[in-house]
């Protein structure tokens, strides 16, 4: 696709390199430290708060948690049968390594963080015991991708990390909610076993193929901004139950590769792939920027700065984040794409999948409790209006969200998947956020005061 001339001169380019404290952001405002109200009459996205939070309760306890329920947990057998229709039916029993660990974080954290009911506690147990017939017999194998309903293999390791680290997700969650600290160990070993996988020199050589089609070249050993963005959250998760000099090394690792070395300062925008030794590669990876993870990771990188309690840190990913979006927005239809092909040449992939609009939800909400940054009321006001109307299904009489879909949110009937992940992490976030939001009375948060 050939887009709009995205750099646009009204949007001044980040300061990514800048480590000193600033007396105002980007748009002119003055700094946290100087706001004292963020919400005015108790509205946000032009909506009284309790409204939107009404909403946000009833998408996640009254449409997800039920259907899910009833049509995606194996409660006999454990873990999650996430190849259903929308109409609840199992398309296959089969299961996937990547869905079980997101499923086993989804379900510890609505015990540890919503509410203690032991139904959470049993969905994530049971998956957890389901995961441990296929855990990895080498100290450098990675869990299968795919795995039969009675836990059978059913695919070799998995080439990459993801499905692994998002089993250490799943397990440092469950360690918190099961009182079994054993959980947190394992993941903490397979978060270092998937870091010395990364930085082999021929890792994944075929990644290339995961953005820019079969015909990509390969590129073994690539530096990947997904990877740095679950590393990074899993170490904040981490790091706020306990401190750890190792994982806080890991995660200054991080946040110097994604802010200091992905970053590509010719257009101002984060590079999917660099090379193994973080340069920048000199062939068409150079062009590539997959928006959708850059956005989801500079509102991961912020939720680690507020961790932290660095407001440069904040500021700096705050930037970047609104830099992403306004390229990555669709000045036509509304909404974000993912996958920015080539800078240059203005290349994109056309689909709009739900996760990206999502995560633009949640740093967009981080900025204003953090900030109170009056752009980003606008982009949360903007896209919580945009997702609202086009992405659930009750006016098709159909429960949950659409997940996946062209430029334009074009409503298909039939789907092959639940999406269990990305949705209730945004809906359980910013329920969150809100709630602090509302507990202070729309006061900017304290944090970096």
């Amino acid at each position: 696709m050939k887009r709009r001339a995205f750099i646009h001169s009204s949007i001044a380019a980040p300061a990514y390199l800048a480590v000193e404290s600033r007396g105002e952001s980007e748009a002119g405002a003055p700094s946290a430290g100087k706001r004292s109200a963020l919400i005015k009459n108790g509205m946000i996205a032009e909506m009284p708060l309790e409204k939107v939070l009404e909403r946000y309760r009833y998408d996640l306890f009254e449409d997800f948690l039920p259907f899910m329920d009833r049509h995606v947990i194996d409660h006999e057998l454990g873990g999650f049968m996430c190849n259903t229709d929308r109409h609840g039916n199992n398309l296959t029993q089969d299961k996937s390594s990547w869905y079980e660990g997101r499923g086993i974080w989804v379900y510890s954290t609505l015990y540890n963080q919503f509410e203690p009911k032991d139904e959470y506690l049993e969905v994530a147990k049971k998956s957890v015991d389901f995961n441990l017939k296929t855990e990895p017999k080498n100290s450098n194998e990675c869990w299968p991708r795919q795995i039969s309903r009675e836990g059978e293999p059913l695919s070799t390791p998995c080439d990459d990390i993801y499905g692994d680290i998002f089993i250490a997700e799943g397990f440092a969650e469950y360690a918190e909610a099961s009182g079994d600290r054993a959980y947190r160990g394992k993941a903490i070993q397979i978060l270092e076993k998937c870091v010395g996988m990364y930085d082999q020199p021929d890792y994944l050589p075929d990644i290339g193929q995961t953005y820019l089609g079969r015909e990509a070249r390969p590129f073994p050993g690539a530096r990947i901004i997904g990877h740095w963005m679950v590393f990074i959250r899993l170490c904040t998760q981490l790091l706020r139950r306990q401190a750890d000099s190792k994982i806080e090394a890991l995660a200054d690792r991080c946040i110097d590769a994604i802010l200091n070395h992905h970053f590509n300062p010719e257009f101002d925008l984060i590079n999917e792939l660099i090379n193994h030794d973080l340069s920048r590669p000199e062939n068409e990876y150079a062009q590539l920027v997959y928006t959708g993870h850059a956005l989801e990771t500079l509102w991961m990188v912020m939720d680690e700065a507020v961790r932290r309690r660095d407001k440069d840190l904040f500021q700096r990913a705050a930037d970047s984040f609104k830099r992403h979006y306004r390229v990555a927005h669709d000045d036509v239809y509304g909404g974000v794409f993912r996958n920015l092909q080539n800078v240059n040449e203005n290349i994109w992939s056309l689909d709009k999948v739900l996760w990206a609009q999502e995560e633009v939800l949640i740093g967009s909400l981080l900025i204003i409790e953090h900030l109170g940054e009056q752009w980003a009321h606008d982009i949360f006001s903007e896209m919580h209006q945009y997702v609202y109307d086009h992405y659930p299904l009750e006016k098709h009489g159909l429960p949950l969200w659409i997940f996946s879909a062209d430029r334009k949110v074009t409503f298909e009937e039939e789907a092959t998947r639940v999406e269990h992940f990305h949705h209730p992490r945004h809906l359980m976030m910013n329920i969150q956020a809100l709630e602090r939001i509302r507990d202070r009375n729309g006061r900017v948060s304290d944090v970096f005061a």
